[in-house]
Parts: C-alpha cells; sequence; structure tokens
C-alpha cells in the first residue's frame, strides 16, 4: 500500500500549522507514541543546535480527522519564498450549483475571515455567461503561498 504526505517548505511551521488547520478541517498531529511532545521526538533525531522554543512551537504536522486526506507537515527552511508556487490548494466552500450572488457572498465571506488569519487577497476572477458561472478569489497564506476560495 502507498501513502503519501504533502510537505509545505516554511519559516514559521507552528504558525502555517495554525493558519491552514481549521481552513482545511485538519487536527495536529500527535507527537509519536513514546513521546510527550513533537519538541521531545525531534530533540532524539536532530541535533540540539538546529532547535529551539517551546514545545508548541513544534505543531508543524497536521492530519485529517477523518483519515482520508493526506498528512501535511510544515518543514522548516530558512529560505523565504522568492517565485510562484507551481502548485496550490483550491478551497471550495460555496455550493458551485447556486445563484452567483450567492456563491460570491460565501466566497467573499470566507476570504474576509481569512484575512483576519493573516492572508492576503491577490485578485478575484469571475466568469458569468450563459454557460458558465464561476467565482474564486486567488489569496496568499501569511507566507505567500497562493491558494484560491472557490
Amino acid at each position: 500500500m502507498m501513502t503519501w504526505q504533502l510537505t509545505i517548505d516554511s519559516n514559521d511551521p507552528a504558525g502555517m500549522a495554525r493558519f491552514w488547520a481549521p481552513l482545511l478541517g485538519y487536527l495536529p498531529e500527535p507527537p509519536p507514541e513514546g513521546f510527550d511532545s513533537w519538541l521531545a521526538y525531534y530533540q532524539s533525531v536532530v541535533p540540539e543546535e538546529n532547535l529551539g522554543g517551546e514545545p508548541n512551537d513544534y505543531i508543524d504536522r497536521l492530519v485529517d480527522p477523518a483519515g482520508e486526506g493526506p498528512k501535511i507537515w510544515f518543514q522548516p527552511v530558512p529560505e523565504k519564498k522568492t517565485v510562484k508556487t507551481r502548485f496550490h490548494f483550491d478551497i471550495y466552500v460555496a455550493d458551485r450549483s447556486a445563484p452567483m450572488e450567492e456563491i460570491v457572498a460565501t466566497v467573499d465571506a470566507k476570504v474576509a475571515e481569512l484575512v483576519d488569519l493573516g492572508a492576503t487577497v491577490d485578485h478575484p476572477n469571475r466568469i458569468d455567461t450563459d454557460t458558465l458561472q464561476r467565482y474564486a478569489v486567488v489569496m496568499h497564506d501569511p507566507e505567500g503561498n497562493e491558494f484560491c476560495v472557490a
């Protein structure tokens, strides 16, 4: 059986975990068996000079409580994001068969909530024709990674 996890480079893994967990409906992953915290685990496998902070600073892994989605690890890296992300999350919050006004209101409400949590708006993208209606807002998470809310 194959399994996989999504690893995202991050300057502030705990901050990113706190941002993404509620948005994705994920929870912090408990530390490995035999360890009280992720810090304790990391202290057992990583040289001490590479660690610092309190145990809660090491909440950097998320899991889907239903066990259906992949695990997510925010891997600490020193460099900042400098170019456009090559893939991104699409977060669907609206019923895509609803009237356009309802879709826009639902998406915009979620966008406002995410801005309060540290995200920024890049631009909205609206298509409203006789054959296609779509509305999404391109955003950036607190570290600048692109994602869409639709």
